[in-house]
């Protein structure tokens, strides 16, 4: 009886939560990107003016549900001297969404060298990567096949983890919801990362 009851609450109180860290250059769109995805997903939030997004110094905390799965956001700032701290987040981490400014293409090489640091870490072995190209949706930026040729040596350090390039734009929120959608599907089904059970505050 214990273990049935036991089990009710878990399906009606709580919800696996998973950590999935949001990294890039600074000024690729990151805060961008997770303010668009808590208004698009948190029904009561109000969300920042974007006019007003800053660069990010250090991290930004962010949660969206979706369905069952709970995401705890944690954009990191991505200025050189603070990527040094992105690997200490990696071993905690279910996913990673990876944004680079499509605008960009003079840090285009700055990013990828970020990118492929990041990837070939041991402790993201097997957690799924989204790379979202953002800001689609300025006339001038480069386009998805010009952003795969560009990472094209690192396809073989991704692996076989899930890894998706979609085109975005975090200022229209154009990709935004089918990139998170996506990522829920990876992380629950990555069995070698289980999640953590929160209770639904």
């Amino acid at each position: 009886m214990y273990t049935l009851l036991s089990g009710l609450y878990k399906y009606v109180f709580q919800k696996d939560e998973y950590c999935i860290l949001i990294l890039g250059l600074d000024n690729a769109g990151k805060t961008t990107f997770l303010e668009q995805s808590k208004t698009r997903f948190n029904k009561h939030y109000k969300g920042m003016s974007l006019s007003k997004i800053t660069t990010t110094v250090g991290l930004n905390i962010g949660t969206v549900d979706v369905g069952k799965a709970r995401l705890m956001f944690w954009d990191l700032g991505g200025q050189e001297e603070l990527q040094s701290l992105w690997d200490k987040y990696y071993a905690e981490c279910h996913g990673v969404i990876y944004v680079i400014d499509s605008t960009d293409e003079e840090r285009l090489s700055e990013s990828k060298r970020a990118f492929e640091k990041m990837v070939t870490s041991e402790a993201l072995d097997g957690v799924p990567i989204l790379v979202l190209a953002n800001k689609q949706d300025v006339e001038t930026c480069l386009s998805i096949p010009d952003i795969k040729t560009a990472f094209s040596d690192c396809t073989s350090k991704i692996g076989r983890r899930d890894c998706l390039t979609q085109a975005c734009s975090a200022l229209t929120g154009k990709g935004v919801r089918e990139g998170i959608e996506w990522m829920v599907k990876c992380v629950v089904r990555n069995v070698h990362r289980p999640p953590r059970q929160r209770d639904i505050t």
